[in-house]
């Protein structure tokens, strides 16, 4: 939980033009993680979706929670032999100074971006909404339950579909 009052947030709503900016630093993320330690790329192409989630995705859906940073989270589905490292987190500048500066990243031009992964348990057929839904109503994990507290928007397939709260 973030102790940024109201003067560090940004209440600017969130464009799709944005959203598509996220899409591009979460591809970027992985393609450097799995370049750089090719030992995980075993998850490359398992990507279930990738999304939106806490304070970011809150204030797209209520518009007045205000944006201290995004947090982008790409799901991946869970491989039989090798457990994802779930306490990955690489830090990116959004780039784009229309939401302000986060405070604790006073060289970044934009808002700070966190990029994490967590691994999921995917039905065969099932679409990443569903499978992130049941995730997130199972709260078997600390960050699923985490996450469930806020909201999730997805930005990979369908980027702007909220995910959570569960809108199905």
């Amino acid at each position: 939980m973030s102790d940024v009052g109201p003067e560090g947030r940004s209440y600017l709503p969130i464009r799709e033009a944005d959203l598509w900016r996220l899409v591009d630093i979460a591809r970027k993320d992985r393609e450097a993680y799995f370049e750089e330690y090719p030992e995980w790329a075993v998850y490359a192409d398992r990507i279930v979706c990738v999304a939106l989630c806490q304070g970011g995705a809150l204030h797209m859906v209520d518009g007045k929670t205000g944006i201290n940073d995004f947090d982008v989270y790409t799901f991946y589905a869970e491989h039989s032999s090798k457990r994802w490292y779930a306490k990955r987190i690489k830090s990116y500048d959004f780039g784009d100074p229309r939401f302000g500066q986060s405070a604790d990243r006073p060289g970044f031009v934009g808002r700070r971006v966190d990029c994490l992964g967590r691994a999921i348990k995917v039905v065969d057929g099932e679409d990443p909404a569903s499978a992130l839904r049941r995730y997130l109503q199972r709260g078997r994990t600390e960050t699923a339950r985490c996450l469930a507290k806020k909201a999730i928007v997805l930005l990979e397939p369908q980027c702007g579909l909220l995910v959570w709260p569960d809108s199905a």
